[in-house]
């Protein structure tokens, strides 16, 4: 009896390593082949880092948003090179590598909302004048008003220091979902587009006539660029003349800011013009 009791005691614990083993080996899988929700919100995925190959591919795209998703999925966030081509091939095998895995939906939902309601810069294509803007890859670079912060966003440096001569245009759909001061913005107004993002335009002069709860198409006038902000309501002066551009995603309802820059050369030449000579 005694024996039977003790082969029953081994049997159990030989069990219990094994099924534990086991729990452990499947847990290990599942989190490699999951696409977790924390990766919307962590650093790398915020940059947005692509590079000029994938830009280029991006064009004439559909759903672009898919496309920059299996790439900064495969790419490690675009810190691994390819040696191939970035051809129509090369995503359908990405696809079949990505699209089948835990958190797919959401993740694709998330980078699309970010990328497939873009359909204008913001900035006019100016036909009678020499008016231009520049811009550069700002993101997280240091700012020091009100204290230690990363640039969570991208900013369109006019070539003319005037402010309120470059209309800002809706890049997208939407409807006015903020507009108002803010101490480091200044003068903004906030769209939220089809797809859930927001897009956040910063240092204006001026508003158009438009209210919270007004619906906005791409291309339409939403005020003119400025340099308002870092101070109380009024402040202007403190800085050039230029617009902040923001984009937010709301994965599990918490605001998460997003790397503009590569948005903004995505659409670079999709310019509403501006016949109005300055």
């Amino acid at each position: 009896m005694y024996k039977k009791i003790l082969n029953l005691v081994v049997w159990i614990i030989v069990m219990t390593f094994f099924i534990t083993l086991w729990y452990g080996k499947l847990m290990q899988v599942c989190r490699e082949s999951a696409i977790l929700p924390e990766i919307l919100m962590s650093a790398e995925y915020r940059e947005q880092k692509l590079n000029e190959a994938i830009c280029e591919s991006l064009k004439g795209e559909a759903n672009a948003g898919k496309k920059v998703g299996l790439y900064l999925l495969d790419s490690e966030f675009g810190y691994k090179s390819y040696k191939q081509p970035l051809s129509e091939e090369f995503f359908v095998q990405l696809e079949k590598k990505w699209t089948h895995r835990m958190g797919w939906n959401t993740y694709l939902e998330m980078t699309e909302a970010v990328w497939n309601d873009v359909k204008y810069f913001p900035v006019p294509e100016f036909t009678a004048s020499n008016l231009s803007v520049s811009y550069v890859n700002t993101w997280m670079s240091e700012r020091t008003y009100g204290g230690d912060r990363g640039h969570e966003g991208t900013d369109l440096m006019a070539s003319k220091n005037e402010r309120g001569i470059y209309p800002i245009i809706s890049m997208t759909d939407g409807v006015v979902t903020k507009k108002g001061w803010l101490e480091k913005g200044g003068y903004r107004i906030g769209i939220t587009a089809p797809g859930g993002a927001y897009f956040y335009y910063a240092h204006l002069a001026s508003y158009a006539d438009l209210e919270v709860g007004d619906s906005v198409q791409a291309g339409d006038i939403l005020g003119y660029m400025g340099d308002s902000g870092y101070g109380k309501e009024g402040t202007v002066g403190q800085f050039a003349v230029h617009l902040h551009l923001g984009i937010y995603i709301y994965p599990n309802g918490q605001e998460v800011s997003v790397n503009p820059y590569w948005v903004l050369r995505y659409i670079e030449n999709r310019k509403v013009k501006c016949y109005t000579e300055v």
